[in-house]
């Protein structure tokens, strides 16, 4: 962590903003006195709820129009970026340079037939009371925005992309289904580090200019509505902390605030800490919620903003969708409480659940996300595994988060080669550090230590070997009847899976695999899906689908877009561009309504 942590320090330092502005600011919080003067009727312009992306991005359109704009906060200064600073900077692209490059031929027909596969609307989106009509709206101006200016926008603020494609949700196994058909997973050289800073710079360029204001530890409670319009907010003063990034922050209170705009922006984030509100909402077509979940989020993701704004009018839908990982591994140096990381596998790894009996299709390593969590659920148990060989951890498996990924965080080339000839440095300290990775010589030692890690005796030494056995059988020719097995043929099709994604195809029971190595598999706690309902301009709307008058919502809060523009699944790469999108549309419809 001390790696990100200095990344970020030299980032701010590069960035040149004065030290007595930013002092100054603090002291106009500290004392509750708008910046702007207190002789307005309003404190500012618009009022943006949530320091994250979706916000930041907000806030600097809304700086680029001239408004003036309060950014609050419950979490300090060192949070300022939320949850795309930890992320692995992935972004969904649409017949790119990279895919070009790659020989990746694709195209928004191709994108969009995947999009509806994968979503699945099916909430009214002819109906303009449907939960899904907006979504399904924002759902097609985001894929051409991905097949359109997307990228051109984001290089113009500096962005680069790793040139290999990643191919992350490959599908079910029909082309009008769920599932990428190509490679779109775009990694973000300098990773969600490198995707915030072009935004905080225009933020805090914007504070150097008396534009914007930071008001870190205000919790908002309360979104105000006088006369049916939205005309500010209150809530809370937290207590000063210095605790680092992603750490939890006190709740104390020392004081309260009540500032006023014609126009709030509500860009909060999601449920993804609030495990209550996550079992509270689970969907009866996923099973029963798991008993133990680990957390892909700090602590202060915790959902409050949307019933908050809820009160205020704005109408929630699809609470019931979300998005949470089925390779969770327990973090051996945590952050937050309950610290978990997501395996971003390859194609090669046998799954099998907690009695030892292998998933059948779609339940592959990187194929389906949703349909493997309900699988696990049925299986009556909170866990899975992986069964694998070192060459495949060697070469297929890598840790979502931008601290995972010193190399590409920070930008380090030679680090980053380095993984061609070995395992990178973070999945060697979990396989010596971490709970949930057994490694053996031979398979009995491995069902030894995958029970004892399980705490039980659920799986039985001559199924797995009979599993095992009969995968290794179908490696013989180039051609198969199991699907996996086919699976990773068309995988080792595509370059970039052959130079950094998928092993070589090799037997698990032979001296090819180098080691046997099983991993306890966790759901990890991610996304909302659903959110507050949003037209296209960001508007939050009631539950007749009317715009409640000054009140938008933008990212995660909003579904990433209209209250989930990603229907039940993601094609992921897409969390963080929904964030974007959705915060560009905030931003500029929010100073065009407060333009004179």
């Amino acid at each position: 962590m001390e790696q990100s942590g200095s990344a970020r320090i030299s980032r701010r330092q590069a960035i040149g903003v004065a030290g007595g502005v930013v002092a100054g600011a603090t002291v106009a919080q500290a004392a509750g006195v708008p910046a702007f003067g207190a002789a307005a009727a309003a404190d500012a312009d618009v009022i943006v709820v949530g320091h994250g992306l979706a916000g930041l991005v907000a806030a600097a359109e809304l700086v680029a129009a001239g408004r003036k704009v309060l950014l609050l906060d419950q979490e300090p200064e060192a949070s300022l970026g939320g949850q795309a600073f930890w992320s692995f900077g992935g972004l969904f692209f649409v017949d790119s340079d990279e895919q070009r490059l790659m020989g990746v031929r694709d195209s928004y027909d191709l994108a969009w037939q995947d999009w509806l596969g994968t979503a699945g609307f099916d909430r009214g989106i002819t109906d303009p009371a449907g939960q899904d009509y907006w979504a399904y709206k924002w759902a097609q101006a985001y894929v051409q925005f991905a097949a359109g200016e997307k990228r051109s926008w984001l290089a113009g603020l500096g962005l680069q992309w790793f040139p290999m494609v990643g191919w992350a949700e490959r599908g079910g196994g029909v082309a009008d289904g769920p599932g990428n058909s190509v490679p779109r997973f775009h990694v973000t050289w300098g990773t969600g580090p490198a995707i915030v800073e072009p935004f905080e710079k225009k933020v805090r360029a914007g504070v150097a200019a008396g534009k914007v204001v930071f008001k870190f530890r205000h919790r908002v409670d309360e979104v105000v509505v006088t006369n049916g319009a939205v005309t500010g907010v209150r809530g809370a003063i937290l207590e000063a902390s210095t605790v680092a990034r992603g750490k939890p922050s006190s709740r104390t209170a020392i004081g309260s605030f009540d500032l006023k705009a014609p126009v709030v922006i509500v860009a909060s984030g999601g449920i993804g800490a609030n495990h209550d509100l996550i079992r509270q909402n689970w969907p009866a077509r996923l099973g029963k919620a798991p008993t133990t979940m680990i957390t892909g989020v700090p602590a202060h993701v915790d959902g409050r903003m949307l019933a908050i704004t809820q009160t205020a009018g704005g109408r929630v839908v699809n609470p019931d969708r979300m998005w949470h990982y089925t390779e969770g591994l327990r973090n051996w140096d945590p952050i937050w409480p309950g610290h978990g990381i997501r395996i971003l596998p390859g194609p090669s790894s046998m799954w099998f659940d907690a009695t030892g009996k292998r998933f059948a299709a779609p339940d592959w390593p990187g194929y389906d996300t949703l349909h493997t969590l309900g699988s696990i659920t049925a299986s009556g148990y909170d866990y899975s595994w992986f069964v694998t060989t070192q060459k495949i951890v060697d070469k297929e498996f890598a840790l979502s988060g931008s601290e995972q990924n010193p190399d590409l965080t920070n930008k380090n080339l030679w680090l980053l080669l380095s993984r061609i000839w070995q395992t990178p440095g973070p999945i060697q300290k979990f396989q010596q550090y971490g709970a949930d990775f057994v490694k053996a010589a031979t398979l009995p030692e491995l069902v030894a230590g995958m029970n004892r890690v399980a705490g039980n005796n659920l799986i039985k030494l001559d199924a797995l070997t009979r599993q095992i056995e009969a995968r290794d059988r179908e490696m013989d020719n180039a051609y198969s009847k199991d699907a996996q097995v086919m699976g990773i043929r068309n995988a080792l099709s595509y370059p970039g899976d052959v130079l950094g994604r998928t092993a070589a195809a090799h037997r698990f029971l032979s001296t090819d695999a180098e080691a046997l190595v099983a991993v306890k598999l966790n759901v990890l706690t991610r996304k909302t899906l659903g959110g507050l309902q949003t037209n296209l301009q960001g508007q939050v709307l009631n539950a007749a689908g009317t715009p409640v008058p000054g009140l938008y919502a933008a990212g995660e809060a909003a579904g990433f877009g209209g209250g989930g523009v990603h229907g039940y699944r993601s094609l992921e790469g897409t969390f963080l561009g929904g964030c974007l999108f959705s915060g560009r549309a905030a931003g500029r419809a929010a100073a065009a309504a407060t333009g004179s």
